[in-house]
């Protein structure tokens, strides 16, 4: 009995000592957080907090309800059928031929701007809604009207009948770095007043095929479904985006979401509020990225900037003096880089305002002004034998009948390129249909033209064509063998 007392006392003894040796672990990790730390993190949590509280208010969900019609009846398959007729005979058919109706929803955020009610949101959100419902942070609800949209930025304005409402400032997206803090504040999944924290993970996101204007925020804070058209803000409790969509396989987040930036979205907002439109600047060129070919076609010391691909009769950069073949490095002061940023720095100038550009032409620097003129609607959607890089190209005249079956313009002279054999130099680049204008920088009338210039092109040589595909001109290379 002794003897299992002491087997006994030595478990509890064993039990203890591990107990004891958990406590100090637990003890000597939780002394590895110093008091600094905790401090450190506990005003940060206080200040995200804070920010949180600024402008959570003016944050609102938007609700819209459409009317869609619907044309296919729900036994057309069947309203044919003899056997189907001879019981339900020709009136059942009839009455289900006429259009029927349903009534779709659509949940959104919106940002609360200005104190007597205007509110910045997503196209897709309020677009042809027969009713829009908005819902404050504190429950109060209203009726919103459509002001105007802008499907090219995706930006919309709604506006309800209220005063002194609470609103948020519109900070400067320009001054956004990559890594900073950000909060997006919506109603993901009807979720209201949800808050999510990331960083910016880039900017100037371009092509991502959301607009046709695009110079998207990217970021890692959480967005779902129900938070297009809310707030994306700094760390000040400024407005530096209006959330719009996600990339996603699965429906849902996975750590990629884009917002539109506060300086675009208030330049859209600002012309809808007080033209009912968006009146956009207008250069009147066909633009294309520098690629390392290009640079070294064009004699630049890098691929920056944008070239000029063609020139519109009688537009504002022909009166100004632009030619196909100058490089836009600036415009007024600020880098251009890639066409879609000269593409946004002009469309966001008032028509009639004139700007600096810088240039480069025939390798040197030049600076001309321009006078901006206002986006015409119709143009608003701007859009072998041979042993060398040509070598498999077959090309024919660009006859009347062509150009006009093709809707080309009645002064474009060139070739129109046929077919490309398999294996060709130039099967990656060109594609059949594309119209041959220029062969290095050297104009291409008719096949005798085109025969001319590429019986002269040496086999390593790359060549440097101009073509006019789908509505634009573009240069493009490729290269010797």
């Amino acid at each position: 009995m002794h003897f299992k007392n002491m087997k006994l006392n030595c478990s509890l003894l064993a039990v203890l000592s591990i107990i004891f040796l958990i406590q100090s672990s637990v003890c000597a990790q939780a002394s590895k957080i110093s008091r600094e730390s905790v401090d450190l993190l506990t005003k940060t949590g206080q200040a995200l907090a804070e920010v949180t509280e600024a402008v959570k208010p003016a944050v609102v969900n938007i609700s819209a309800t459409r009317t869609e019609k619907i044309t296919e009846a729900p036994f057309d398959q069947f309203s044919e059928d003899p056997f189907f007729r001879k019981f339900f005979g020709d009136r059942f058919r009839q009455q289900h031929e006429a259009p029927r109706e349903r009534k779709s929803f659509s949940l959104g955020s919106g940002v609360i701007i200005s104190p007597d009610g205007y509110i910045l949101t997503n196209t897709h959100v309020v677009k042809d809604a027969d009713k829009i419902k908005v819902v404050m942070s504190d429950k109060k609800e209203f009726i919103g009207k459509v002001i105007g949209n802008d499907p090219k930025t995706e930006i919309s304005v709604i506006k309800i009948d209220a005063k002194d409402l609470p609103t948020i400032s519109v900070g400067d997206s320009d001054k956004l770095k990559v890594g900073e803090l950000v909060l997006a504040v919506g109603n993901p999944f009807g979720l209201n007043q949800t808050i999510t924290m990331g960083i910016v993970s880039a900017v100037g996101r371009a092509n991502v095929g959301i607009a046709e204007y695009e110079d998207f925020i990217q970021t890692d804070a959480a967005i779902n479904p129900g938070n297009s058209g809310g707030a994306l803000v700094n760390v000040k409790g400024e407005l530096v985006g209006i959330n719009t969509a996600i990339f996603s396989t699965s429906g849902g987040y996975q750590g990629i979401g884009f917002a539109i930036p506060s300086n675009m979205a208030k330049i859209v907002m600002r012309s809808l509020v007080e033209k009912g439109k968006v009146v956009r600047g207008w250069l009147g060129v066909s633009i294309q990225a520098i690629t390392p070919e290009l640079a070294q076609q064009f004699g630049l010391k890098k691929d920056y900037g944008t070239l000029v691909a063609d020139v519109v009769e009688g537009s504002p950069a022909e009166k100004a003096g632009l030619i196909r073949g100058d490089v836009i490095i600036e415009v007024d002061g600020k880098e251009v880089t890639e066409p879609f940023q000269l593409r946004n720095m002009v469309a966001g100038i008032p028509p009639g305002e004139t700007r600096e550009m810088k240039i480069i032409r025939e390798g040197e620097i030049q600076t001309i002004k321009v006078t901006i003129g206002e986006l015409p609607v119709e143009t608003q959607a701007m859009p072998s034998v041979y042993q060398n890089a040509l070598r498999g190209v077959i090309v024919q005249n660009l006859t009347p009948e062509l150009s006009g079956r093709l809707n080309l313009p009645d002064k474009m002279r060139g070739v129109i390129v046929t077919n490309i054999e398999s294996g060709s130099p130039a099967e990656t680049t060109l594609i059949p249909g594309d119209i041959i204008l220029e062969i290095n920088r050297k104009a291409v009338a008719n096949v005798e033209d085109y025969k001319a210039l590429v019986s002269e092109i040496k086999p390593t040589k790359d060549v440097l064509l101009l073509v006019f595909r789908k509505g634009s001109t573009i240069f493009v290379t490729i290269g010797g063998e």
